[in-house]
């Protein structure tokens, strides 16, 4: 059974799309729309921008969803999923590709939720680290310990067995990393990210997101959309709702989505959007499965 996944944050590059837009017009058609509904040509800093101008929040997760979305779209034919799942903002890429929303209602609410993060991570500036090499046990016993009232680490990004993202407060993360190295991590070190996402400082971005999804229409999608906060296969446009909501301040649980989607039959994942990011995770979590991009 074919399963189709889409990337979040930090797979962007320059040049990401160029070559759908020269060579189809669909492609091309809904990068203008995107320019248009956004009020400034993001396909300029996508094709021929700097690394720093992709780096922006209202520029970064906009250009994922739309790489994303567009090579879904123009797959045509042979977008075919028994279910989807995407990574973080990857989500709403996969409710759009999987028809659960419109493609210009998706861009909305993901430009409503890059500018809702950018505005909390303002707020209260925090981090994210990646740890490599210790159960996920540990390293949520340790986030316990060294949180504190107003310095918070919690464990953000299940992605892969022995490796899992940690985020919160600065003074939380750094204290976090010093254990976690000594409890054995082969890696315990900050990301360059604007703040602390899917951690409780996201709660005003969740709050403001709130509003947007529910002003937005959402269908029942054409398959079944595994969700990042419980790793469980949703149809209701309700329940869809209520957990893409609940996402910006929850932890995204990346393997266990893919392992329920291997059990519910899925032994073939094609990563649409940029990098390969997705298609590394799978294969350290079941090798006996397919895991490429778009050919």
């Amino acid at each position: 059974m074919k399963a189709f996944v889409f990337p979040g944050q930090g797979s962007q590059f320059v040049g990401m799309g160029k070559d759908l837009y020269e060579s189809n017009e669909t492609a091309k058609n809904l990068f203008e729309k995107a320019n248009e509904i956004l009020g400034f040509r993001i396909t300029d800093i996508m094709f021929d921008g700097t690394d720093e101008q992709l780096k922006e929040t209202k520029v970064t997760q906009p250009a994922v969803f739309l790489h994303s979305v567009i090579s879904a779209i123009c797959l045509g034919d042979e977008f075919k999923p028994a279910m989807v799942a995407g990574h973080s903002l990857g989500e709403l890429s996969a409710l759009v590709a999987a028809g659960a929303v419109s493609f210009e209602d998706g861009l909305k609410l993901v430009y409503a939720r890059a500018m809702a993060m950018q505005k909390a991570c303002e707020a209260a500036p925090g981090t994210m680290a990646a740890v490599i090499g210790l159960s996920d046990e540990v390293i949520e016993q340790t986030c316990a310990e060294v949180s504190t009232e107003g310095n918070v680490v919690v464990a953000a990004n299940y992605n892969c067995p022995g490796q899992l993202v940690i985020s919160g407060n600065m003074d939380a993360i750094n204290a976090a990393c010093e254990k976690l190295k000594a409890a054995g991590a082969k890696r315990a070190l900050p990301l360059k990210v604007g703040g602390a996402f899917h951690s409780p400082l996201m709660q005003p971005a969740k709050e403001e997101l709130e509003k947007a999804i529910q002003a937005t229409t959402f269908s029942a999608p054409l398959c079944p959309v595994y969700q990042n906060v419980d790793g469980l296969p949703h149809t209701d446009p309700s329940e869809i709702k209520v957990n893409l909501i609940a996402q910006l301040t929850s932890s995204v649980r990346w393997t266990s989505s893919v392992q329920n989607m291997i059990k519910d039959g899925a032994d073939d994942f094609t990563e649409c959007g940029p990098g390969k990011a997705l298609q590394g995770m799978i294969g350290r979590i079941d090798k006996t499965v397919a895991a490429h991009g778009i050919a």
